[in-house]
């Protein structure tokens, strides 16, 4: 410990020599991975695989003779292949890294991916080999999913090893932050749900410069700030993890030993940072202290750029919806009338974007009048309101096609938060921090947290969406948006609307 009467030294580095740990740095072990290298591992090794699954069995089966002028001429038979693969995985969540980490689970989606990859594949006219023998179009399906399947299989049991994860170390020790702290220490550990599962990231332990704690909400207390860069060497550790406030609250000592993790290399984040970059979204407690939430975009070419593709992408789509939801509207409105006799659409007020009020178009999924009795509530789990036809239209999310008209007017865009009622936006901007800057963007026809959550109908359930929604505002880019819309494809062809 230090005493008030200690002298400070002036050279940093006699500070840590009396600490007794020396300021030189620890290389990152080279296998350790980080959750956007896993997700890169998975994709390359995937390409490769079912690329390498079309070139073997067009040599053996399909008399393609190999070269590299010869795979020069073809090339467009590889990337058609290496688009759909990154569609159709993208689609099954193949690159969901709890989901990849589960043997059960992988199986099942990897063995789809490369099902429906190879036929569609063969299916695809000019951008793909003449099939000149049968034997060719059952080996290339063969090779690719069996080859997937044994990759995937191989990275849920050997990549989850203690070798290939990452370790951090927290400094600090407010309660609330080490909440999430202990939720990436278990990541792995505990249920599914757990959103670090998968992640190979693990927290260690915690300094502190009271060190009056042995263990705080299961995170053992390794030693004070004094010792903080040999600790990091004895553990191996990857990143320093800040908590909320810790760098206010810090000794000018405990400042200077952070100051010396930077000058030998170690990586220094806040947890908040942590749990964004692994989870894909914004823890919501932490959110008011992200200043990037309350500054504008810049007004530059590229975000400029980014609007009008944004816009260009709603147009095309909502006109596509148009046409989707003229085909099935006949179809709706017939069985309304046997099964539910009302109006096709239904009208209801929602908040967009700068917290302007408009009216979002529906297909009815519900009896006529549903809140006469009830009032202004969330739509729960087996709700007696909803119809028959409704159950159908919700399951696939087709009910809020018609709000195609709300993008083609402005009003909203294809990916945004989803729009709330001004009745729970009231209560929910009370309750919860930020909650109001999901009104800086366009509300969505679909939306990141849509995609990763149930229909949500309770403040904890709007409190774990916020979250996702927040990230969206933060992140939002072309990517993201595409990305948003292949998981979308997922849901609906999956029924998992309510």
């Amino acid at each position: 410990m230090i005493t008030e009467n200690a002298t400070i030294p002036k050279n940093p580095r006699a500070l840590w020599a009396a600490g007794g740990a020396r300021a030189s740095a620890a290389p990152r072990a080279s296998l350790r991975l980080t959750a956007p290298e896993r997700k890169w591992l998975l994709l390359g090794w995937d390409l490769v695989l079912v690329n390498g699954a079309l070139l073997g069995a067009a040599v053996m089966w399909n008399e393609f003779a190999v070269g590299g002028f010869a795979i020069a001429a073809h090339l467009k038979w590889f990337l058609t292949l290496t688009v759909l693969w990154f569609i159709i995985g993208t689609v099954l969540d193949l690159y969901n890294l709890a989901r990849a980490a589960s043997t059960s689970a992988i199986i099942a989606s990897a063995g789809s991916a490369a099902l429906a990859t190879t036929l569609i594949y063969l299916a695809i006219p000019w951008l793909t080999p003449p099939i000149l023998r049968r034997s060719y179009a059952f080996g290339f399906v063969a090779l690719a999913t069996a080859a997937i399947v044994a990759w995937r299989i191989f990275y849920a049991k050997a990549l989850v090893h203690p070798v290939f994860r990452q370790y951090g170390l927290v400094v600090g020790s407010p309660s609330a932050d080490l909440d999430l702290a202990l939720a990436i220490q278990q990541a792995g550990k505990s249920q599914d749900g757990n959103p670090f599962k998968g992640t190979g990231y693990e927290i260690i332990g915690r300094v502190d410069e009271g060190g009056e704690n042995t263990s705080l909400h299961g995170i053992p207390l390794l030693g004070d700030m004094r010792k903080v860069v040999r600790l990091a060497r004895q553990s191996n550790v990857d990143e320093i993890i800040l908590t909320q406030g810790a760098e206010r609250m810090l000794s000018r000592e405990g400042r200077e030993a952070l100051l010396d993790c930077r000058e030998v290399g170690l990586k220094i984040s806040s947890l908040a940072s942590v749990y964004e970059r692994l989870t894909g979204r914004l823890p919501v407690d932490y959110a008011s202290y992200d200043v990037d939430l309350l500054l504008s975009p810049p007004d530059s070419p590229s975000v400029r750029l980014y609007t009008a593709a944004k816009r260009s992408m709603d147009v095309v789509l909502s006109l596509v919806g148009l046409l989707v939801l003229g085909l099935i509207a006949p179809f709706v409105a017939i069985a309304n009338a046997i099964w539910s006799p009302g109006p096709l659409l239904y009208r209801q007020q929602r908040i967009g974007k700068g917290g302007r009020p408009f009216t979002v178009i529906k297909l009815r999924s519900m009896i006529v009048d549903a809140e006469r009795s009830s009032g202004v509530v969330w739509c729960g789990k087996g709700d007696p309101r909803i119809t028959r036809v409704g159950h159908i239209l919700r399951k696939s999310r087709l009910d809020e096609l018609p709000q195609v008209i709300n993008v083609l007017k402005g009003e909203m865009s294809i990916v945004g938060p989803r729009p709330e009622r001004p009745h729970f936006v009231g209560r929910l901007a009370r309750d919860l921090p930020l909650y109001r800057a999901r009104h800086a963007v366009k509300p969505g026809l679909t939306g990141w947290a849509q995609v990763h959550l149930e229909y949500g109908d309770s403040a904890e359930d709007a409190r774990a969406k916020l979250e996702y929604d927040l990230y969206y505002v933060k992140h939002a880019c072309l990517y993201l948006d595409l990305l948003t819309l292949l998981h979308t494809v997922r849901v609906v062809i999956g029924l998992k609307g309510q």
